[in-house]
């Protein structure tokens, strides 16, 4: 057993946790390391970065089925593959079964021919035919590297494409090749522009037409490095490039756009190596609603995993979701270039007061913090400003000092207030030349400081020379067209420092071997059965969950005894393996004081039970336990991240109010400290209407022990239910009063 939860919680919950049959863990070179490289779920704690420059600028490139005839869709890939090939510096190797050169270069009739001619390996193999299959035993013979197929008709189209795809796949896993695609496209051969410089953006999608407007930005002056359109995913993933990217030092963001996620447990290591890097990983995720989580599997064939535990496993391991290829454009952007916030107080400075409080309570609401600058900061800005115009923050400047030398003297004011992070300027509307100059001003103050400036460019037009020469000629302020993509790119900027500054990997302290727990509990497994509750809370009560006294009884004088044992007053429950909602049926009896009360309810129960056909090991005779907040504590299965683990607000309405959060193991403390601040009803746990606050450390200790149970059940235990678990008053516990687990 793990232990009782009754009184005091520790501060520690890791040593509580490790006690109960945790190895040692061990400092190596800074690195939590301990034995065994999975978790004791048996997925994996490390995933290797896949060295992909040899991909990315390969030495030489074969295309295979090269064509040069006019009309055909191969010869326009043909060419713009041979232009790539020059930018990057690679040899070209045309392969043609009929033809002798192509473009003017020689042409080989098979990949075998063509290897036996050269002196080294081809890095990269261009697969320009209908069925990739048969070419793949040639590549490995020929021990090429990567490969790419452009082919479509595979897992995108349904179950036969979806087995073809399978067979592509195991042929690439037995050849030692990693393949782009199927259903790939050009973009990982864009022309990208090597005249900016700055930390750059790369880019993922699954969908090449999605990556498009992240791929134009290089036209504003933002630099893109890297584009992996990754297709169907039969073998290089998101989670390969993502992995890349986030070791390469010129990379100051990763955007992606995902349809879905071929493994879930890959996404989360990469995403984990990037956070502890402290690179910004930007994400559209497709998926949200039904229809687009249809959608997605059509077009991709691969499954959806359930929304809000994509969300949630996103925003563990730091991965900023947005909705929008607008937002996923100018959070990138922001959080690519920007330095490291020095405060995380935000200032909005226009020359209109109603501009000023319209950005005001969005970026509020939004949760931004704008601080209230000092009477000194106040009286210093009103040596330029006019006293009777607001400059608390919003600081609202009336216009006009914008057109001299105050209008400089007041931005760098405010970006001297040691409480400011940001300055965000909304204009509005251009209105040269005053606007010019404004422009001008904030573009030199941002080259001067170490803080934030953001502007918010609102003409519609947007050929002005104030915006596209001065603001976009400048990487060191942020250029927004609306508020609302502005207040987002600032909020994630800040969130991702706070973010990266506290994070400690989960899969460094994640459980390697099972504990004591663990083998109690495996007795009580029955393989494709839902277990009684009296089953159910033993599993509990083996992982250190406390459960009220009971006992189960098979007659009336042994519920007469059994109360008189657990003490008075009662609850009697039917307790039997088909049983989820006791209440629904009248299967339930509360606050039972006396023998008559217990003979009485004993025989009502049973008689229940055989008129509805239900079988029963016994009835329950429960201790009854105070009262408290009821919460839900559960474990599901995701298609693609495994266990999962809720907690929310419990009792008969836990359906109609749905005020749930949920993690993905391996997670720590905060995480699940975190999971209760994500609740609607989380200020029942302080107390409300002269109740007292309740044992919240007791409630999360129960969540990461049904953490663990998650973890180390994973191959026995579809489900568990805890509800209610009545978290009692803070330092009296939690008690879980009813549970329903179902077996694998």
């Amino acid at each position: 057993m793990l232990g009782s939860t009754h009184g005091t919680f520790t501060n520690d919950l890791r040593a509580r946790v490790v006690a109960c049959g945790e190895p040692p863990l061990t400092a190596v070179h800074g690195t939590i390391t301990a034995p065994g490289d999975r978790d004791v779920s048996g997925r994996p704690l490390h995933a290797p970065v896949p060295d992909l420059d040899r991909f990315f600028r390969p030495r030489s490139v074969a295309i295979v089925g090269a064509s040069d005839a006019e009309g055909r869709p191969s010869t326009g890939i043909t060419r713009q593959l041979i232009a790539w090939a020059e930018r990057v510096g690679a040899r070209v190797h045309p392969v043609h079964p009929t033809r002798t050169t192509v473009f003017g270069l020689g042409c080989s009739p098979s990949v075998g021919a063509l290897a036996a001619t050269l002196a080294e390996p081809v890095d990269l193999a261009v697969l320009l035919v209908a069925d990739p299959l048969p070419v793949v035993e040639e590549l490995a013979e020929a021990k090429v590297r990567f490969a790419v197929a452009f082919a479509s008709g595979f897992a995108e189209t349904g179950q036969d494409g979806a087995e073809a795809q399978e067979r592509l796949a195991a042929a690439v896993r037995r050849s030692g090749i990693r393949l782009l695609g199927p259903n790939t496209n050009l973009n990982a051969f864009e022309r990208f522009r090597e005249d900016l410089d700055g930390p750059a953006i790369a880019l993922i999608t699954q969908s090449g037409h999605q990556g498009r407007p992240v791929h134009t930005l290089q036209e504003l002056g933002v630099r893109l490095s890297h584009w992996a359109p990754t297709g169907n995913e039969a073998d290089l993933e998101t989670a390969d490039f993502l992995s890349y990217f986030s070791q390469l030092p010129e990379v100051g963001a990763i955007a992606c756009y995902v349809e879905g996620l071929k493994d879930g447990r890959a996404f989360l290591l990469a995403a984990d190596r990037a956070a502890r890097r402290g690179v910004p990983v930007v994400a559209v995720k497709v998926g949200r609603t039904e229809t687009g989580a249809r959608t997605a599997a059509s077009h991709t064939g691969k499954l959806t995993g359930a929304d809000q535990v994509v969300d949630a496993a996103m925003r563990q391991f730091g991965v900023i979701r947005v909705d929008g290829l607008d937002e996923l454009q100018d959070t990138a952007t922001l959080l690519a270039r920007a330095r490291k916030p020095v405060a995380d107080g935000v200032v909005v400075y226009s020359i209109s007061g109603g501009t000023g409080a319209h950005f005001a309570d969005l970026a509020t609401a939004a949760g931004l913090t704008l601080p209230t600058l000092s009477e000194g900061k106040q009286a210093e800005l009103h040596q330029w400003i006019p006293p009777y115009l607001h400059v608390a923050n919003p600081v609202d400047n009336g216009g006009h000092p914008v057109g001299d030398r105050r209008g400089r003297k007041i931005i760098d004011a405010i970006l001297a207030d040691s409480s400011v992070g940001v300055l965000i300027c909304p204009i509005t509307g251009p209105f040269p030349p005053m606007s010019d100059r404004l422009a001008q001003d904030l573009v030199d103050a941002a080259e001067a400081t170490d803080k934030l400036v953001c502007v918010v460019w609102g003409s519609p037009v947007g050929t002005e020379a104030a915006y596209r020469e001065t603001l976009l000629g400048s990487s060191r302020v942020a250029t927004f067209r609306t508020f609302s993509n502005c207040i987002g790119a600032v909020k994630a900027y800040l969130d991702h420092h706070r973010f990266t500054t506290a994070y400690r990997s989960p899969f460094d302290e994640a459980p390697r071997t099972p504990s004591p727990s663990f083998r109690k509990s495996r007795a009580l497994m029955r393989p494709g059965r839902q277990l009684s509750e009296h089953a159910a809370k033993q599993l509990l009560r083996a992982y250190g969950i406390r459960v009220p006294r009971e006992q189960l009884v098979t007659s009336a004088a042994a519920a007469v005894r059994a109360a008189g044992l657990v003490g008075y007053p009662v609850v009697m429950k039917a307790s039997g393996t088909r049983l989820a909602h006791k209440s629904e049926l009248g299967l339930v009896k509360v606050g039972l004081t006396s023998a008559s009360q217990v003979r009485d309810a004993y025989r009502e129960l049973t008689d229940i039970a055989r008129y509805e056909g239900v079988d029963l090991d016994g009835v329950l005779v429960c201790q009854m336990v105070g009262r408290g907040v009821e919460m839900v504590v559960g474990v599901t299965r995701d298609p693609l991240f495994g266990p999962t683990v809720t907690v929310g607000l419990g009792g008969v309405l836990v359906e109609v109010l749905n005020d749930t959060a949920v993690r993905v193991p391996p997670f720590g403390e905060p995480q699940a400290r975190d999971m209760l601040g994500e609740l609607r009803g989380r200020a029942l746990l302080d107390g409300v209407r002269g109740a007292p606050p309740a044992d919240v450390d007791a409630l999360v200790e129960v969540v990461l022990r049904v953490q663990r149970m998650a973890l180390e059940l994973d191959g026995d235990l579809a489900e568990l239910d805890i509800n209610p678990l009545m978290v009692l008053p803070r330092g009296q516990g939690a008690v879980a009063l009813d549970a329903l687990a179902v077996c694998r």
